[in-house]
């Protein structure tokens, strides 16, 4: 059996049409297939890969860490010193009040967290979430989905949930005084890169405090310099009370975090004791590897150059048939008219050897999220496959 045969055979599918590249290598932004062809990654493992595929620092700190111990006992008990000093490193570049890192293996699993989180210390059940939004597929993250489509299969959920339009006014009306937290993503992902109003974010900010409710932003895509600055909230002037991060967060190891103020966290230790728990959360040599590519990410100056690579896309992300171009930093949603459009162009543009995809509720739209390190003669190579891939879907029509 080839490849292809033994992983549509064997490693458990999530839809019947997966894109089905056999990658053996990859660098930079690059990559290469099992026959030698180059493709220019678009989607960086949608936001993990922000300082590109193979970073050196990287893979030196994930060889040392690999060399002096890997898993040692459930999360939380040993002093290990990858997660020490990552969560340290991360507070350093966060806020006074964001200062008490609880590592997971992933995004999905911080927003349990912060859940669990927010109703122990609230004491309230409540949980107000967006339409449109995404925040993983465990049975908790699925409850604050905002799409029946991917729900309705797997009701009953958790009760308690209330989900409202982002940058609506009846979401911050739905907030009173038995809410345990909102959940925003600071910049909304799969709908198709939605920025906040700045009024609607800090009016949400008040709202929550004058409630007594927790305010959750979700960065797991949004951090990490993707939208120009180190996390997105600080475009915003707003802070959280709960940070949720993952994917670039380990980079490109399985990591994910939520982070709050200590006096907030300290609440998981008793009543009940291990109030949460996770064997391999905060795995030493993905903090290596996270710690690593975050110093990288620091040191360089990519994020300081997001914005003008920003405006060089959307400068050349012009033709007829794209409806809009929606953008924050280097992540874009170019939108056609339709899914039944958008797919074949998105088809023709692996096939020429530049990897994008979709998003799950603004399936119109063309996802662009190369990592940070991209050049700007690497953005026209790109946007002049683009633009000769809607030419050749629209001709064939």
């Amino acid at each position: 059996m080839t490849n292809r045969q033994l992983f549509l055979s064997h490693v458990a599918q999530t839809s019947p049409a997966p894109i089905g590249l056999e990658i053996v290598k990859a660098e930079g932004i690059k990559m290469w297939d099992v026959d030698g062809k180059e493709y220019i990654d678009l989607i960086s493992g949608f936001s993990v890969c922000n300082i590109g595929h193979s970073n050196p620092e990287v893979i030196k700190a994930v060889k040392d860490q690999v060399d002096r111990y890997m898993h040692l006992i459930v999360y939380g008990e040993f002093i290990e010193t990858p997660q020490v000093a990552y969560a340290k490193l991360l507070t350093d570049y966060l806020p006074s009040s964001l200062n008490s890192v609880y590592f997971t293996n992933s995004g999905a699993e911080a927003t349990e967290g912060a859940m669990k989180l927010a109703k122990r210390v609230t004491g309230r059940s409540k949980i107000i979430a967006c339409n449109k939004a995404y925040h993983g597929s465990t049975q908790g993250a699925l409850s604050v989905m905002g799409d029946e489509y991917w729900r309705n299969a797997f009701r009953p959920l958790l009760p308690d949930i209330y989900h409202l339009d982002y940058n609506s006014q009846e979401l911050i009306d739905c907030i009173d005084n038995t809410t345990a937290c909102v959940i925003v993503e600071t910049v909304q992902a799969e709908s198709g890169v939605n920025r906040p109003g700045e009024k609607w974010l800090k009016t949400l900010q008040t709202t929550c405090t004058e409630q007594g409710a927790l305010l959750v932003f979700d960065e797991i895509q949004a951090g990490f310099g993707r939208t120009g600055s180190l996390w997105a909230f600080e475009h915003y002037g707003v802070v959280p009370d709960i940070l949720l991060l993952g994917k670039a967060l380990g980079g490109g190891m399985p990591l994910g975090a939520f982070i709050a103020d200590i006096s907030l966290m300290d609440s998981l230790t008793n009543n009940p004791v291990l109030g949460h728990i996770t064997t391999f959360g905060g795995h030493p040599v993905s903090c290596a590897a996270g710690m690593a590519a975050l110093k990288v990410l620091v040191e360089k100056n990519w994020i300081e150059e997001v914005k003008t690579k920003e405006e060089l896309f959307l400068n050349c992300l012009k033709h007829d048939r794209i409806h809009s171009v929606r953008s924050a930093g280097l992540w874009l949603a170019v939108e056609f008219e339709s899914f039944e459009v958008c797919k074949p162009i998105i088809d023709r543009c692996i096939e020429k050897g530049v990897v994008s995809d979709w998003f799950l509720f603004a399936p119109n739209c063309m996802r662009i999220a190369p990592p940070l390190i991209i050049t700007e003669a690497e953005i026209k190579e790109i946007c002049s496959v683009i633009m000769s891939s809607i030419e050749e879907v629209y001709q064939g029509k």
